[in-house]
């Protein structure tokens, strides 16, 4: 499940990722990187993922009143930062910035060891968590709000758990069916686009992601999401993974050869 087309020619340090290495996106496995990088990519991808969707929302609200124009420049933050994220980190750890994605690359591979290990797993949503926490107290503070204030936005409504299915399901057809047809090259513009879109055509704005959805409850602005809507948000989140992989399993069934072997 990894990219295979090298991103340049320079020469590398000894330290650095060879530049004809395989390049991973969201959902693939990372080449042989240590797993503290990995980590460490995971926490401050993920901060920096939250810091960008809750600053801008923040900003939003500081320059216009209208809810259209505020929703309209945080997903368009958003597109562009997640973007950036992807391309830069997905090189060491995949970019999965998201504990679905992270549990459903272990579920699949599992028995093939192609994805993370259960060990690994159990490293990288940990450091997902902090990340989100770690990214909505660095954007209060960029803007003078208070550090830590648990958001009142209540987010329980059921048409709302319900978009955070879909969304959650896209989201994982998207980067596993990008892997199973060899795209994965494509994850930068296509995850971001996809999240962006689905700013739009979701009632809940589209968290797709338990970590993102932690993160927001401990700030009182824009994107905040009260803590006791966090519980049945990330619930149905990970209802959204199990659906996700159902679809791929179907839409991307491998074929057969005439000996009914499956096909290359």
């Amino acid at each position: 499940m990894s990219v295979t087309e090298p991103v340049g020619t320079a020469p590398a340090a000894d330290t650095a990722i060879p530049a004809d290495a395989p390049q991973p996106a969201p959902g693939s496995t990372p080449p042989a990187i240590p797993l503290v990088a990995r980590a460490a990519a995971e926490l401050v991808g993920t901060a920096a993922l939250v810091a960008i969707v809750v600053g801008s929302g923040i900003q939003a609200t500081k320059l216009t009143q209208d809810v259209a124009l505020q929703l309209l420049a945080n997903s368009t933050a958003t597109v562009f930062g997640l973007g950036v994220l992807i391309a830069l980190l997905g090189p060491v750890s995949g970019a999965h910035f998201n504990p679905v994605v992270s549990l459903a690359e272990w579920w699949t591979g599992r028995r093939s060891g192609a994805g993370v290990t259960a060990r690994e797993l159990g490293v990288y949503v940990p450091a997902q968590i902090v990340g989100a926490i770690a990214g909505a107290i660095l954007a209060d503070a960029m803007f003078g709000e208070p550090l830590v204030k648990w958001a009142t936005h209540d987010r329980s409504a059921g048409n709302l758990l319900l978009s955070e299915v879909v969304a959650t399901a896209g989201l994982i057809l998207l980067i596993f069916g990008l892997a199973r047809t060899d795209r994965l090259r494509f994850a930068p513009v296509a995850v971001a686009s996809y999240i962006g879109a689905a700013y739009w055509f979701t009632s809940s704005t589209s968290f797709a992601n338990p970590a993102v959805t932690i993160g927001r409850a401990f700030t009182d602005t824009f994107a905040g999401i009260a803590p006791a809507s966090v519980p049945a948000f990330v619930g149905v989140q990970l209802v959204g993974a199990v659906v996700g992989l159902a679809l791929v399993a179907v839409i991307f069934m491998p074929g057969k050869t005439d000996s009914g072997s499956p096909a290359a």
